[in-house]
């Protein structure tokens, strides 16, 4: 499919992205860093991919109020009228609504994909092939054995049963694109075990591709009250305006996430299996597995180590710091300005936590 200026691209780009911390901070999320030493940060590879396949001009970007100047920083290409800011953090479902309506408003023939801004993709032929049999299933309404008014998403081939992603269930059959008849979030590890057992089970990547109008529609019917607020700034989105409404509006409305508020309840969902790799870019221990890995499996970003008996770490510090190892397994070492973080790999979760703590003891600036 050739680009066309039917098609749009939501970038979410408002998180913390606190289990990345103390590299990622509130002042500087994670999707602003280029943690894996690409050349490019995480927002702008994502940006880079979408324009594959939709023209750059038809990208929105959704971020806190906040990240405002680091977007124009890194993403200049971005009209100012294309970044939808958030004057408080609502979750991802008046995000999407509010983006929909900017863009239906501009192009009532519009078919739009949403994607997080931190994910990460090797193999970006794979995804625009994915992206693009998305958009034709959206464009047409329909897909074998689903109902007009489709709604799709892409989900990845589990190759564990991890317990911190969300599991999406479709029928099987020879379609390309498959009916989805569940959502389930966060299993535990029996659970996950026998849905990759099972074999129809994929995680929930949260990317989405439906047309302007299917979801909008979505959300009259199943978050009323949303689209009601939301739609009242239909006169003045994508004018000098827009921000007014949203900053008197937006906080408003419901604490809800698209999955929740909508998927969930759609009986038109259908899914597309990934073909392409794919990393979240959850937690320290993805950016480890998505690294090539020294003689003994350590991973090296931006320092210069010197290893004594030590294996299966992840380094991560500024450009060409010296670190010295010696007799250290399985840790993750990140030296990041005034912080210094230290901690086994397999308690990577617990990152939240000592953030936390951080914040409490030394100040919000460290975190």
């Amino acid at each position: 499919m050739k680009k066309d200026n039917n098609l749009y691209a939501v970038i979410m780009a408002g998180g913390v992205g606190s289990r990345f911390w103390p590299l990622s901070t509130a002042h500087l999320p994670k999707q602003f860093h280029d943690i894996l030493g690409a050349g490019q940060t995480l927002i702008q590879k994502t940006f880079s991919r979408l324009s594959k396949a939709v023209p750059e001009g038809n990208i929105l970007i959704l971020t806190n109020e906040r990240y405002k100047r680091l977007v124009n920083e890194q993403l200049p290409q971005v009209e100012d009228l294309n970044i939808v800011l958030e004057p408080a953090m609502r979750n991802t479902a008046p995000c999407i609504l509010m983006a929909a309506l900017k863009i239906f408003k501009n192009n009532p023939n519009a078919t739009m994909v949403v994607a997080p801004s931190d994910h990460w993709i090797e193999d970006e032929d794979a995804f625009t092939n994915d992206l693009n049999l998305a958009f034709e299933a959206s464009i047409a309404d329909k897909a074998e054995n689903i109902a007009d008014d489709i709604l799709v998403t892409l989900g990845i081939a589990p190759t564990f049963p991890h317990t911190g992603y969300g599991y999406i269930s479709y029928i099987k059959n020879d379609q390309k694109v498959k009916k989805v008849s569940a959502f389930t979030e966060k299993p535990d590890y029996v659970t996950a075990k026998k849905f990759i057992t099972e074999g129809n089970y994929v995680w929930n990547a949260g990317i989405f591709i439906w047309k302007a109008k299917t979801i909008i529609d979505a959300f009259q019917k199943y978050l009323p009250e949303m689209h009601r607020i939301l739609s009242g700034g239909i006169p003045v989105y994508n004018t000098n305006h827009e921000q007014t409404f949203v900053n008197e509006e937006y906080e408003k409305v419901e604490n809800i996430s698209i999955d929740y508020g909508i998927l969930e309840k759609s009986q038109n969902v259908g899914v597309v299996p990934a073909t392409f790799d794919w990393s979240d870019m959850g937690a320290w221990g993805s950016l480890y597995d998505k690294q090539q890995k020294d003689a003994e499996d350590n991973v090296i970003i931006n320092a210069k180590v010197i290893s004594k008996n030590s294996s299966g770490n992840l380094i991560h510090s500024r450009e060409g710091k010296i670190v010295v190892l010696h007799g250290l397994h399985d840790f993750v070492v990140v030296d990041k300005d005034d912080i210094l973080l230290i901690m086994e790999k397999k308690k990577e979760q617990e990152v939240k936590i000592l953030r936390q703590e951080v914040k409490e003891i030394f100040g919000e600036d460290l975190v």
